[in-house]
């Protein structure tokens, strides 16, 4: 599970997507225990690696701290809500649309192979703004409160999108707010006795130090890594899902 942990905080530290590894981990290795408690205890190991992420990326990419501080605080409250609502609503009826949207991202960044390379100049009117702030605020958080894989993939698409950022300061911005919405899933989780505490702060330690490693890569490497790292990172994703819906 360590080693689990130090491998997804560096994938999540490049472009998200570390809960492809974390939480298989922890369901494979922890077969009789609730989902809940798998999921809970992901959410603990996560928040240390993204919040770790955000520091390495701080000191020397640029993310665009008046977009991504607002949208973390509405992550907190967003990602909470979808915990909340994970009971209810089953996660087999949201893998064939996440599937989709997965393949419209490949096929966005396959397509485009300029997009997130170097910064674009956009036009940032106020509901390009707000936009920036409440689809990854909201709805990307309220997503992984409820489900979680491909949470900061689907972050850095976004501000990739919206800002014209590159790839590095996407990355750099995205894990600002999804150490909010990490905060926010493992606050309810918590309150429902579901973490594994020890497990999960040793996991913590592990995700924090991949993290690291994966932020400074992606600062040196540059944008052209960060989409190689995307790519395998969605392609991943989507056989994952597809295994777990038709096999």
């Amino acid at each position: 599970m360590l080693a689990a942990a130090t491998s997804a905080g560096w994938v999540d530290a490049v472009v998200g997507g570390g809960g492809l590894i974390q939480l298989p981990a922890l369901l494979l290795l922890n077969p009789g225990q609730p989902v809940a408690t798998s999921l809970a205890t992901n959410k603990l190991g996560s928040i240390a690696g993204t919040a770790s992420a955000a520091i390495a990326y701080s000191r020397k990419a640029k993310p665009d701290v008046r977009v991504a501080g607002p949208a973390a605080a509405l992550a907190v409250c967003c990602a909470a809500g979808g915990a909340l609502c994970a009971a209810a609503i089953s996660s087999d009826v949201l893998k064939p649309v996440i599937m989709v949207v997965l393949l419209a991202v490949a096929a966005l960044v396959v397509l485009r192979p300029d997009l997130g390379r170097a910064p674009r100049l956009v036009l940032r009117t106020r509901r390009r703004v707000a936009l920036a702030i409440v689809v990854p605020g909201v709805a990307i958080a309220f997503y992984d409160g409820l489900v979680g894989p491909g949470t900061g993939t689907f972050l850095v698409i976004a501000f990739t999108a919206l800002l014209g950022l590159d790839f590095v300061d996407a990355s750099a911005t995205s894990k600002i707010i999804n150490a909010g919405t990490n905060l926010g899933a493992l606050i309810v989780f918590a309150a429902q006795g579901h973490v594994l505490w020890a497990l999960g702060l040793g996991m913590a330690a592990c995700n924090a130090a991949g993290a690291q490693l994966g932020a400074r890569m992606a600062i040196n490497r540059g944008a052209g890594f960060v989409r190689v790292v995307l790519l395998c990172v969605v392609a991943a994703l989507v056989l994952k899902m597809g295994y777990e819906q038709f096999a």
